[in-house]
């Protein structure tokens, strides 16, 4: 088989303890990066770029904010289009403020606005934990919901609530093509995909680790619980600032605040589930899932004759969702994320059992 590792040999801890320490994987990689920015900007149209990739990347990086602070840490919230929300309007903040911004600080300033938030409601986290640290996060969804409906100033005294951005541009470059606005997000993406894998394997990922499987035993050998908490919710509250801008200034262009409410938060948290907790593939995995069912929904009814209205499709969407998040959390707690690492060491082993 192509994923048998004859022949590879690791004469280094460096080597063995790589980012794709088998050379299948590295080529895979390179290849996917290859088709990613060169293929699918010169093939796709400009509808699959708007209404399926640029979605996809996006809620791939909010997926994999929230992913470190559930998955990694064992943090619940149910907070996360709240710091979402942040992000976005921080980011408009900035660029309506403070002109000739070049758009990078913009979408960055609106991510640590979101980890100043974030850190703030993650500060309950160190006292409570389940149940009602979930309840803490959701506080956190209605406060900045009542927040951008009510303080003016957030929408620059916006008379309907709602808010659009300028043109976009990058060093010069004007973003008016889905094309140019698609690499933006893949390249945020690929850089916070990076970061984050490389951190989760490091010192503080393994604190994140050590809390989540137990965290009086992590304090008892000496991980700080107050660092480890508050670092992921600092992390992930970033991500997903950063997201959040994106949604707002490359998908919607303008929204209301009604764009980041409780239902995003609540679909953010079925990616991780359903795509897999504590994994990065998995929250690739969950985005897709969740961006690709309503649209398998629409058509293929269509492409088989069946006659199905928008309502039944969408009523579909959410019956299926609830099953699969109980299947998942039944059968596999793990998600997509382990079904693809369980198939992958399967074809290493291959013809042999496993």
């Amino acid at each position: 088989m192509l994923y048998r590792e004859n022949g590879q040999f690791k004469t280094s801890y460096r080597a063995d303890l790589g980012l794709f320490p088998v050379a299948q994987d590295r080529v895979a990689m390179l290849v996917l990066a290859l088709l990613a920015f060169v293929a699918v900007p010169a093939l796709a149209g400009d509808y699959a770029l708007r209404a399926v990739l640029i979605p996809f990347l996006v809620l791939s990086l909010a997926a994999l904010g929230l992913n470190v602070l559930v998955g990694y840490c064992g943090q619940i919230s149910l907070g996360t289009g709240a710091f979402m929300a942040v992000g976005a309007y921080a980011a408009f903040n900035l660029q309506v403020r403070v002109e000739g911004l070049p758009l990078p600080l913009v979408l960055l300033g609106g991510g640590l606005a979101a980890t100043v938030c974030g850190v703030l409601f993650g500060l309950p986290s160190l006292r409570i934990r389940g149940l009602y640290l979930a309840v803490a996060t959701l506080a956190a969804q209605f406060f900045i919901d009542w927040f951008t409906n009510r303080v003016r100033w957030v929408t620059n005294d916006s008379s309907s609530g709602s808010v659009s951005v300028g043109p976009l541009q990058l060093f010069g470059v004007s973003l008016e093509t889905p094309a140019q606005r698609y690499l933006l997000c893949l390249s945020l993406v690929v850089i916070f995909g990076l970061l984050t894998k490389n951190l989760v394997r490091g010192a503080i990922g393994r604190e994140w680790m050590a809390m989540r499987d137990m965290d009086v035993a992590a304090a008892v050998i000496g991980i700080r619980p107050v660092h480890a908490k508050l670092t992921a919710f600092a992390v992930s509250s970033f991500i997903v600032g950063v997201a959040g801008a994106l949604w707002g200034f490359v998908h919607l262009g303008a929204w209301e605040p009604a764009a980041f409410g409780i239902d995003k938060s609540f679909q953010l948290l079925f990616m991780i589930i359903i795509g897999g907790l504590g994994s990065i593939a998995g929250s690739f995995f969950g985005a897709a899932f969740i961006v690709l069912l309503p649209l398998l929904l629409n058509y293929v009814p269509h492409w088989l004759g069946l006659p199905l209205s928008t309502a039944t499709a969408s009523h579909l969407e959410h019956m299926i969702f609830g099953a699969l998040i109980v299947f998942f959390l039944i059968v596999e707690p793990h998600g997509l994320a382990r079904l693809w690492s369980t198939a992958r060491q399967k074809l290493r082993l291959w013809p042999f059992p496993h």
